[in-house]
């Protein structure tokens, strides 16, 4: 498995350099949103301890107004700690400086805290995690609230709300389906995503029973492997909110009121099956209609106009393809590091930041030609 990074977003302000980048001592594998400006990174190198960082933002990404040039290009720690584990998810307890994160071995989630008077990130406690899955780490999401839910499982059967604080439990599936998750999404206060690797996905409010809407396979003509989804727009109002993206490059567009019937079905602009299928992710675009980007097949990432699909089957081409991280450092296609994860920007419609095995951190722009989105 490559090395790989964890990364969180937070406060982007205003800035006008289309692409700035970086080299890190790890590597990359996932972007969230935090409450604190800067990036937040982790490794999950199985052999030695691993480092959580708070890194800061080059000056120029933190002006209001372009002031020129600036000759601080890097983005500087200002907090640090060490793990002794892999770190294979990362996620921010809104409203707090807590992070809580999953790796291997799974039979426990570890809670962090970034201190305000030091530079340290430190651990202060564990939820326990019963169910021993050898190679599995299990999928983490949070319910923001007064009291903090952190929703985890490495199957269905095992999926459970634990209460942050008194770590009792709050919910389980009660189920005995043994499903492998890939990704689990906190929609609302009482809602929830759940994509399984076989591509099965389910939607499920927690003030009742365990009776998910759900589709129980992948989109039809599939050839099969490991699947990952998201749910765009929150689920509301019509039309395909849930893009499902295969380690084959096929995507389905589902809309959420029937997940049973996909609305599309295209082939993405890959050649060759992800080789890393863990690292696979789809997103959408928050502050643009009808726009998504996938990652996890090399070293690029693709962004796509789902308006511009219609019906199911044929090849889908993409609007923009980022392909920095291809040629730093003069690497060719065939030794090009893998995107091991991207996320869009919450305010800037067109920015994205991205991250490579080769441990560089890019923060890019991208230009629509078509102006169609």
């Amino acid at each position: 498995m490559a090395k790989e990074f964890i990364v969180a977003l937070e406060d982007l302000a205003e800035f006008q350099d289309p692409a700035v980048m970086q080299s890190l001592s790890s590597s990359l594998s996932q972007l969230l949103l935090l409450l604190f400006p800067g990036v937040f990174v982790a490794g999950y190198e199985s052999r030695k301890k691993n480092e959580i960082l708070h890194l800061t933002l080059p000056f120029r990404l933190s002006v209001k107004e372009n002031q020129g040039l600036f000759p601080e290009r890097d983005f500087k720690v200002r907090h640090g700690g060490f793990s002794d584990r892999p770190v294979f998810d990362l996620k921010h307890v809104p409203d707090t400086r807590l992070l809580v994160t999953s790796g291997l071995p799974g039979c426990y989630l570890q809670v962090w805290q970034v201190a305000e008077d030091s530079d340290v990130i430190q651990a202060v406690s564990t939820i326990a995690v019963h169910e021993k899955e050898g190679h599995l780490w299990p999928r983490v999401a949070i319910f923001s609230s007064v009291a903090p839910g952190i929703l985890h499982g490495v199957r269905l059967s095992s999926l459970k709300i634990v209460d942050l604080e008194s770590q009792k439990t709050m919910y389980t599936s009660g189920v005995s389906d043994s499903d492998e998750l890939s990704s689990l999404q906190v929609l609302d206060a009482h809602t929830f995503a759940f994509c399984c690797t076989s591509g099965r996905l389910g939607l499920l409010d927690t003030r009742q029973k365990w009776a998910p809407s759900e589709n129980l396979s992948p989109c039809p003509g599939s050839g099969g492997g490991r699947w990952c989804a998201e749910v765009g727009g929150r689920g509301q109002g019509p039309g395909p909110h849930i893009a499902s993206l295969g380690s084959d490059g096929q995507l389905c567009l589902l809309d959420c009121r029937d997940l049973s019937h996909p609305v599309s079905s295209v082939q993405c602009a890959v050649s060759t099956p992800s080789p890393a299928p863990e690292l696979l992710r789809v997103t959408w675009a928050p502050g643009l209609d009808n726009c998504l980007a996938v990652s996890g097949f090399d070293g690029t990432v693709q962004v796509y106009d789902v308006t511009s699909w219609d019906g199911m089957g044929g090849q889908a081409e993409p609007l923009f393809t980022h392909r920095g991280h291809v040629f730093l450092d003069g690497n060719g296609i065939d030794t090009a590091p893998l995107v091991t994860t991207h996320t869009w920007h919450p305010q800037k419609p067109r920015t994205l930041l991205s991250a490579a095995s080769d441990a560089s951190l890019h923060v890019w722009d991208w230009v629509d030609l078509r102006a169609s989105c």
